[in-house]
């Protein structure tokens, strides 16, 4: 009988006040493990709810995420970068009409290319001049009484230069046209792949963007037109010191320093007001469409690193009207031919930049921080 005494009160001690057994651990509210069969199967509907609900989620997704954005980054760099192929080269022809030498030339140009030169007739050199000024054309070919002679423009595209030079020798050797060729617009002497150009618009796009995530993380209470204002005043610091660096720091590149300067603070700007209107409409996965758009797409059809005609032909056409392309032109065009700018590589900075910043005003109250406004005071009780 002692026995059956003892095993009673381990029975009372291990029931609650209802006479229910103890939850099992991590068990929900409210399940004992006397419904032991309940308590263990919860069902495929429960646990993708606690999933759901739990942090693992959205790593998950950004495991994937992530996986699937090295590979389309890879791809996108690879597939405009590693072999730029000519499509149509524009190129000023200063001729006499139905001058043999220079259809010879042109014809095995187009075949040694597997392209076509885009000639653009013009009345003569100086004014075939202003076009590659105006950077209208890339090349110009020339049929003078010794044969061709061929001027290319390092500045205006140092791929599509090295590609017409490398052609032009053998081309005029198989079809009996003698050439010369002179570079007329070279790359500065510290930038000679130029590169550079294209680098410093890339640290204005890739910094833009962070520094708003970091707003949005570090900063999450500021109101919009707070936001905008901080945005503004590290494009503008970024900017400086982007130049500076390159300039005055390392001599790569000679800036018109105050014009280049602004166009990066503009680049930056942009590209933090791009992200900032993202996240305002699909919130944390904002990442995703910036980075597809100024990363994936924008920075390989910038003509920066392998000029226009070089790029697949679509690529090359979309690109100028991104941000990144529209840096590097107006970059490109401060440093190399000054007295040509254009306003087309602003207006298309300025289009982003208001597109963004009305998407975010006009439905700020969706993005994911600013302030909660005050309480309004209560008023006194009523009189009794």
């Amino acid at each position: 009988m002692p026995m059956e005494e003892d095993d009673a009160r381990r029975d009372g001690a291990n029931q609650d006040g209802a006479g229910r057994s103890p939850r099992e651990p991590g068990a929900p509210e409210g399940q004992y493990a006397g419904h032991g069969a309940h308590a263990r199967k919860r069902g495929a509907g429960g646990a993708w709810a606690d999933f759901k609900d739990s942090p693992f989620l959205p790593a998950v997704v950004l495991v994937f995420i992530l996986a699937a954005a090295a590979g389309l980054f890879a791809g996108s760099y690879t597939y405009t970068m590693a072999n730029p192929t000519p499509h149509h080269i524009p190129t000023a022809l200063v001729a006499p009409d139905g001058s043999p030498e220079a259809k010879q030339f042109i014809a095995g140009m187009d075949k040694a290319l597997n392209t076509s030169l885009d000639v653009r007739p013009y009345p003569d050199e100086p004014a075939a001049r202003q076009a590659m000024e105006e950077q209208s054309v890339f090349a110009i070919l020339a049929v003078r009484p010794a044969g061709v002679h061929m001027d290319v423009a390092g500045a205006a595209g140092a791929s599509v230069a090295q590609v017409l030079a490398q052609a032009a020798p053998p081309v005029a050797k198989a079809v009996g046209v003698p050439v010369t060729i002179s570079d007329v617009k070279p790359l500065q002497k510290g930038d000679p792949r130029g590169l550079a150009l294209f680098y410093i618009s890339l640290a204005a796009v890739v910094l833009g963007f962070v520094g708003s995530i970091q707003l949005s993380v570090h900063a999450r209470t500021l109101n919009p037109l707070e936001r905008i204002a901080f945005t503004v005043a590290y494009s503008l610091l970024g900017g400086f010191t982007i130049a500076a660096v390159v300039d005055w720091g390392l001599g790569a590149v000679r800036l018109p320093f105050v014009e280049a300067w602004l166009i990066l603070a503009f680049t930056m700007f942009t590209s933090g007001m791009v992200f900032t209107m993202f996240n305002t409409l699909i919130g944390r996965w904002a990442m995703l469409p910036t980075w597809g758009l100024m990363v994936l797409l924008g920075n390989p059809s910038s003509g920066g690193a392998v000029s226009w005609p070089l790029l697949p032909s679509l690529l090359g056409h979309v690109g100028r009207w991104l941000p990144p392309g529209a840096s590097v032109n107006a970059q490109h065009t401060a440093v190399y031919f000054a007295d040509a700018q254009h306003a087309f590589p602003f207006l298309v900075l300025a289009g982003w930049s208001l597109l963004s910043c009305a998407v975010f005003w006009f439905w700020r109250h969706r993005h994911p921080g600013g302030r909660d406004r005050p309480a309004p005071a209560h008023g006194a009780a009523p009189a009794a």
